[in-house]
């Protein structure tokens, strides 16, 4: 799973050390996982942040909690800290952050996710443009944002209806539909 070396850990105790009782160690969790736009992130965690499912290990000075969405994305990351001159950094590598690891058990975002970054966005980044997903509902419904040269197409809808939402419905079980929030009067950046 995760490593978290020795002057990693002796870091990040001095750093809990010196916040409030009310953090009890830290949460490693990934942002866009399976993605290009992958981030592996760090942070305080407070009570409010925990979630039962979260996998966690007690370290001597602190404990760490693991987001277990992010898991399969935290296999063989590695958290380091080296000493510099101008005091030290904090390094996180997760070399499979960015990997698609998408199988029937995995949440409808990540096989959305995985079906726009690897099918769609190819094909639009030949007009400079893109679609990332903003949110899905409760009645299971994809909210997407256009954005580079797809945001202010005049073109959208056909992209929107014959492409990406007919890909996502059709292999993307358990979607009930897709709906549109770019902002398309902007077409500073619109492929013509």
């Amino acid at each position: 799973m995760v490593t978290i070396t020795e002057s990693a850990q002796g870091y990040l105790a001095e750093l809990l050390a010196k916040q409030g009782d009310d953090v009890l160690g830290v949460r490693m969790f990934i942002t866009n996982p399976g993605t290009s736009r992958a981030e592996t992130c760090i942070a305080y965690c407070r009570e409010g942040d925990i979630n039962e499912e979260d996998d966690s290990v007690e370290f001597t000075a602190f404990k760490a909690f693991y987001e277990k969405r992010s898991l399969p994305f935290l296999k063989d990351a590695i958290v380091d800290y080296a000493k510099d001159r101008m005091g030290g950094q904090l390094t996180i590598k997760a070399p499979n952050a960015k990997m698609p690891q998408v199988s029937a058990d995995s949440p409808l975002e990540d096989h959305i996710n995985y079906i726009l970054y690897n099918e769609v966005n190819p094909s639009l980044a030949a007009h400079g443009g893109e679609v990332s997903l903003e949110k899905i509902t409760d009645d299971k419904v994809a909210i997407l944002k256009f954005g580079g040269g797809c945001q202010g197409c005049s073109m959208v809808d056909v992209t929107l209806k014959e492409g990406v939402e007919k890909t996502l419905l059709e292999k993307v079980h358990g979607l009930a539909g897709v709906r549109d929030v770019t902002d398309h009067t902007d077409k500073s950046d619109a492929y013509m």
